[in-house]
């Protein structure tokens, strides 16, 4: 009977599936348990009340306005002074080929006795040299190794080479020569590399800075900044063709240039920041974009008669006075496309 009993208990009773669960699981589990019970309710913030604003609404300016501008240059006219070092190592590389070249053939060239011959043999005794820019020196002497300019003489000066080629050309007779009559006769100089608009400073002159590349820069109205001259682009109007009407429109008809190619040599964006600047543009502008060509003057110069952006006056200047001239935020925007010569 205790056997049936028992049998009858585990048949009423429910069927669980046997689950092992280790130690580690068991306590984790009652751990997050217990944390449940005894965590907090989570406070919300009270809803905030709408606050009212009389303040006007302000639109959010994203358009741009674009722009074409002409970097109109003149480039270098002459090329750049030496160095003293390219001074000095060009004035040895000639004496040096003094010493390396076949001797003068003077009777391949003057018949002797005639006064060719003659006055051969008088600017040969003075400068021992065939050579007439690099001073006194003998080539196939004893000292003739002793050939590089010592510090501070002037042979290597092109000035001094230009006075002593001159010299040789205009005189007859050796020089200092009480008793033979010098002769003299009038050869055409070189043009002095320094013109009078750089003597007196005069900006508006292509004449000056021969060495230098100038760029065209124009004001507008009596105290409005200096800048290259630009203009907003026209319906579907290009960027080269923008630059050839907006050096017509600004210069006049009296240049002879040259826009070089289609694509620009950088961009500049102008953001307004004054209330000046916010005040005279549109709700919808943020600024402006200017892109730059690249032009060239070959003949002619500016007229700002007539003009179609109310300029007022107009200047060529180098890279450095530039620096000087256009506002700082300007400068540091165009001063790495600018040429350093």
């Amino acid at each position: 009977m205790p056997r049936r009993q028992e049998l009858l208990t585990r048949l009423a009773a429910p069927t669980r599936p046997s689950i092992q669960i280790c130690n580690i699981c068991r306590r984790l589990a009652s751990t997050a348990t217990a944390s449940a019970a005894h965590a907090s309710p989570v406070e919300h913030p009270p809803p905030r009340a709408a606050v009212s604003s009389n303040k006007p609404f302000v639109p959010l300016r994203t358009a741009y306005k674009v722009k074409a501008s002409i970097l109109l240059s003149r480039p270098p006219l002459i090329t750049r002074d030496l160095t003293p070092f390219e001074k000095s190592y060009f004035f040895y590389q000639r004496r040096l080929n003094e010493r390396l070249a076949m001797p003068f053939s003077r009777y391949f060239y003057y018949q002797k006795g005639t006064p060719g011959d003659v006055e051969w043999k008088r600017k040969i005794k003075e400068r021992l040299t065939p050579a007439r820019d690099i001073g006194v020196y003998n080539a196939y002497a004893k000292e003739g190794w002793n050939d590089e300019v010592l510090v501070g003489a002037k042979e290597s000066e092109p000035e001094a080479q230009v006075e002593a080629l001159l010299w040789d050309a205009e005189v007859e007779g050796l020089k200092g020569e009480e008793e033979q009559e010098v002769k003299k006769h009038e050869i055409e100089k070189p043009m002095p590399r320094f013109t009078k608009a750089d003597e007196v400073g005069d900006t508006k002159s292509l004449d000056r800075k021969m060495q230098r590349t100038l760029y065209l820069v124009v004001r507008e109205g009596r105290e409005g900044k200096w800048w290259f001259p630009n203009d907003v682009l026209v319906g579907k109007e290009s960027l080269h063709t923008a630059a050839e009407r907006i050096i017509v429109q600004a210069g006049g008809m009296n240049m002879n240039t040259w826009v070089v190619g289609n694509i620009p040599l950088g961009h500049y964006i102008h953001n307004y920041g004054t209330a000046a600047e916010l005040k005279d543009q549109s709700e919808d502008l943020k600024g402006e974009k200017f892109f730059f060509m690249k032009g060239r003057i070959m003949a002619g110069q500016a007229n700002l008669v007539d003009n179609k952006f109310g300029l007022t006056d107009f200047q060529w200047l180098a890279k450095d006075e530039m620096q000087k001239t256009l506002a700082p935020r300007d400068w540091n925007a165009v001063k790495n496309i600018l040429s350093e010569r």
